[in-house]
C-alpha cells in the first residue's frame, strides 16, 4: 500500500506535466527561431522575434485569467483539461505553419492553454497535499519546468546540429503536444480537490477524498477528521460572510494583503531577468561572440544545473521555508548580474585572451545565476500564491497573480531584443536594480508560511501591521490543537469500552 504522502506526490507530480509544457516552450522558443531555416522561411526582424515570444506570453495572461472562475465553476480537473486541449491545439498550428502569421496564431493559442494549465495546477497541487509536504508538492511546479526546459534546450540543440530544414524547429515545437494530451487524458483518474468538493456542497465525497489522499481511506484517522472540520469550518464562515471572489479580494483588508504580495512577487520574479535570458539566449551570448551552437549547449548545461537545484527546493523547501530563501536568493541574482553585466560591458574594449576569459566568466555566472534562481524564486513563485488565499478566493488570486507574471514575461518578451541590439549591456543594469529591491522588499513584507494549514492563513495575514519584523507568529496551529484532540476523544472512547 502506498505512503498517504508518497500518493500525494505522485499526483503532484503527474498534474505538474502542465507546468512541464511551459518550461518545454522557454526552452524551446530561443532556439527555434535562431535556427537557419527558421530565418531562411520567415526572416523575422527584432521587432517580430519579440511577437513571437509575446504572443505566447500574452495569451498565458489571458489564459490565467479565464482559468480563475473555470476553476471554481468546473473544478480543479476540468480547468486542467481545457487548459490541455488548448494548449495541443496551438501546438498544432505551430508546428503545420508555413507563414508567420499561421505561427503567431499559434503561439497565442498554445499560451492560452499554457496560462490555465500553470495557474491551475499549483492550486490543485497545495489543496491536495498534507501541510508538511505541501512545499514540496507545489515546487514541483517549478522542478517539472526546469525539466522542461532541459529536453527542449538538448532536443533543438539535436535538431539544429542533425538537420538544415524546416525539422529544426518543427520537431522540437510538436514534442511538446505529446505530455499535454496524455494530461489532459489521465487527469480524471486522479483525486478532485477536497475543497473544493466541500465548497461546493459534496461533503461526503470530500471526507472521501481527503481520507484517500491523507490515510489510505480511512475515514475515522484523527487527521482526517481534524483536516475535514476545519475545511468545513472555514467554507462554512466565508458562505456566512459571502465572500464574493474577486470583489472580496479588494475589500477584504486581509484578502488584499495577500493579493499585494502575490502580485508583487509575480512581478519582482520576471524582473530578476530570468525570462530575458530564457527568450533570447543566442542574442545574449553572441554579445560575447558565442555562436548558436555554443549558446544552445550552454544553456542546456545551464537548465540542468537549474534541474538540480529545484530538486534540492523539492527536498528542503518544507525545512528551510519561504521568507529567507526569497531574500537571500534576490541577493544572489543581483551579484550575478552585476558580475554578468561588467562581462558583458568590458567585452568589446579587451583584449583576444582577455575575451575569451570574460567569456568563460559571463558563461560560469549566468549558470551560477540560474541556480540561484532555480532554488529560490522560481520555485517560490509558485509555493506561496497557491498557499495563502483562503478557499473561496485562492482560484481569482492566484489567476490575478499569474495574470501579473504573463504581463510582465511579455514586457520582457518585447523590450528585450531590441534593448540588446541599441543599448547593450547597460539593459541589463535593469536587472541589478530590481533583484536587489527585491531583497530589500520581501524583507520588510514576506511572512513565513511554512507548515501553516490553508486555512488557517486568514489569522496571519489578518494583523494590523503588513511589515513582517512587527508581526506576532504563533509557534502552534489550530490543526495541530483539533488532532490532538480527536486523539483524545478516541481514547477515552477506546477505555470506555
Amino acid at each position: 500500500m502506498i505512503r498517504p504522502k508518497t500518493y500525494q506526490f505522485l499526483v503532484g507530480v503527474f498534474a505538474a506535466l502542465g507546468s512541464f509544457n511551459y518550461g518545454y516552450d522557454l526552452g524551446v522558443i530561443g532556439g527555434s527561431v535562431a535556427s537557419s531555416s527558421f530565418i531562411a522561411q520567415f526572416h523575422p526582424e527584432a521587432k517580430e522575434t519579440g511577437a513571437i515570444v509575446a504572443l505566447f506570453t500574452g495569451g498565458g495572461f489571458f489564459g490565467a485569467a479565464a482559468a480563475g472562475p473555470i476553476g471554481d465553476w468546473l473544478g480543479r480537473r476540468v480547468a486542467i483539461i481545457i487548459g490541455a486541449i488548448i494548449f495541443c491545439l496551438g501546438g498544432a498550428l505551430q508546428v503545420v505553419g508555413q507563414t508567420l502569421a499561421f505561427f503567431y496564431a499559434g503561439r497565442a493559442i498554445g499560451g492560452l492553454g499554457v496560462g490555465v494549465l500553470v495557474m491551475i495546477v499549483p492550486i490543485y497541487q497545495a489543496e491536495i497535499a498534507h501541510p508538511s509536504i505541501r512545499g514540496r508538492v507545489t515546487g514541483l511546479q517549478q522542478l517539472m519546468l526546469g525539466i522542461g526546459a532541459v529536453l527542449a534546450t538538448w532536443t533543438v540543440y539535436g535538431t539544429n546540429l542533425h538537420y538544415s530544414t524546416s525539422e529544426q524547429w518543427r520537431i522540437p515545437l510538436g514534442l511538446q503536444i505529446i505530455p499535454a494530451g496524455i494530461l489532459g487524458l489521465m487527469i480524471l483518474l486522479f483525486p478532485e480537490s477536497p475543497r473544493w468538493l466541500i465548497d461546493h456542497g459534496k461533503e461526503r465525497e470530500g471526507l472521501r477524498t481527503i481520507a484517500k489522499l491523507h490515510a489510505n481511506g480511512n475515514e475515522s484517522d484523527p487527521w482526517v477528521h481534524a483536516e475535514y472540520l476545519q475545511i468545513q469550518s472555514a467554507i462554512a464562515q466565508e458562505h456566512e460572510l459571502q465572500a464574493k471572489g474577486y470583489v472580496d479580494l479588494f475589500k477584504n483588508p486581509s484578502s488584499l494583503h495577500r493579493l499585494f504580495l502575490v502580485t508583487a512577487l509575480q512581478a519582482s520574479v520576471q524582473m530578476t531577468g530570468v525570462s530575458a535570458i530564457q527568450y533570447f539566449t543566442p542574442q545574449i551570448y553572441a554579445t560575447i561572440n558565442i555562436g548558436l551552437e555554443d549558446s544552445l549547449r550552454y544553456q542546456a548545461i545551464s537548465n540542468v544545473l537549474s534541474v538540480i537545484a529545484q530538486l534540492c527546493t523539492v527536498l528542503f523547501i518544507d525545512k528551510i521555508g519561504r521568507r529567507w530563501p526569497l531574500i537571500i536568493g534576490n541577493g544572489m541574482n543581483c551579484v550575478c548580474f552585476i558580475i554578468v553585466t561588467a562581462a558583458i560591458a568590458s567585452f568589446p574594449n579587451a583584449s583576444s585572451s582577455a575575451q575569451n576569459s570574460l567569456g568563460w566568466l559571463f558563461i560560469v555566472i549566468n549558470w551560477c545565476y540560474q541556480v540561484s534562481f532555480s532554488f529560490t524564486c522560481g520555485s517560490l513563485s509558485w509555493i506561496i500564491p497557491a498557499e495563502v488565499f483562503d478557499t473561496k478566493t485562492r482560484s481569482k488570486g492566484v489567476s490575478i497573480g499569474v495574470m501579473t507574471s504573463f504581463a510582465f514575461n511579455t514586457m520582457i518578451a518585447q523590450i528585450t531584443a531590441p534593448a540588446i541590439k541599441n543599448i547593450g549591456w547597460k539593459y541589463f543594469l535593469l536587472f541589478v536594480v530590481c533583484n536587489f529591491t527585491n531583497s530589500i522588499f520581501f524583507w520588510a513584507f514576506m511572512p513565513e508560511t511554512r507548515l501553516l494549514p490553508l486555512e488557517e492563513m486568514d489569522a496571519l495575514f489578518s494583523g494590523k501591521s503588513w511589515f513582517v519584523p512587527n508581526m506576532e507568529t504563533k509557534r502552534t496551529t489550530d490543526l495541530d490543537a483539533r488532532i490532538q484532540e480527536k486523539k483524545v476523544e478516541k481514547e477515552m472512547m477506546a477505555q470506555t469500552i
